[in-house]
């Protein structure tokens, strides 16, 4: 009779449900800043325009005064680039293309050599940049979807100037060379999308044109700054 009993209470045991086995844990994947991106940016260029005098020589010597200004405008474009992590260090490179409307009119003043105290007022039309570029390496250090970091590299863009007043007129437009260095933060929301804040210096170097009085180098400042935001997507 008591195994009767032991073999009933067995047979229910088995028919019992069962409880469901434990689900398996999956471990949340680790954010990587690695991989291809391109995305979009807008900001604010300018440059501090100091005092600055050019002496020139030629038919008509003398000296072209140029006023205490800053000036700057809207900078936009789109860039492309690759990160590659180790660790927490990230490595990259990135390229841009911007356009830029920074004109702005300024008055000059040319003091004929030998002639104290006459001026001849003018025009100097100057454009930061129809467009520049640039070619950089970046350097951060990743706090996991933070990334602060340094960039520099190679610059290039359009310049145009043009004078004009009682005794000289001319004008350029080419494409300068020179380079940039800069820093950033880049935050991302999701494992595609990221947003960044960057500081940028620009120096395009000196320019040299000629007009009918000779030949003069510009200090004209082709060095400028840019803030901007960009939306980047990784691949």
């Amino acid at each position: 009779m008591a195994l009767t009993t032991a073999g009933l209470s067995a047979a229910t045991a088995a028919d019992l449900p069962q409880a469901p086995p434990p689900a398996p844990i999956i471990a949340a994947p680790i954010f990587t800043w690695t991989g291809f991106y391109a995305g979009v940016n807008a900001g604010w260029g300018w440059r501090d325009s100091n005092r600055q005098s050019v002496i020139l020589g030629g038919a008509v010597p003398g000296t072209l005064f140029f006023p205490d200004n800053g000036d700057g405008g809207f900078t936009g474009g789109g860039q492309i680039g690759y990160n590659y992590q180790i660790g927490s260090l990230v490595i990259g490179l990135e390229t841009d293309i911007q356009w830029a409307d920074t004109d702005q009119d300024e008055t000059v003043a040319f003091l004929p050599a030998g002639v104290p105290g006459t001026f001849v007022p003018g025009e100097f039309r100057s454009n930061l940049s129809d467009w520049y570029g640039t070619v950089r390496a970046r350097v951060g250090y990743s706090f996991d979807r933070f990334l602060p970091y340094v960039t520099g590299g190679f610059a290039y863009g359009n310049v145009k100037n043009k004078i004009s007043d009682g005794v000289f007129a001319g004008s350029n437009d080419n494409t300068q060379y020179g380079w940039t260095v800069g820093a950033g933060l880049e935050y991302a929301f999701t494992n595609n999308l990221t947003a960044k804040l960057e500081y940028l210096y620009v120096d395009l170097d000196k320019e040299s044109f000629n007009v009918p009085g000779g030949t003069f180098t510009s200090n004209v400042e082709t060095k400028f700054s840019v803030v901007r935001a960009g939306l980047n997507y990784k691949f």
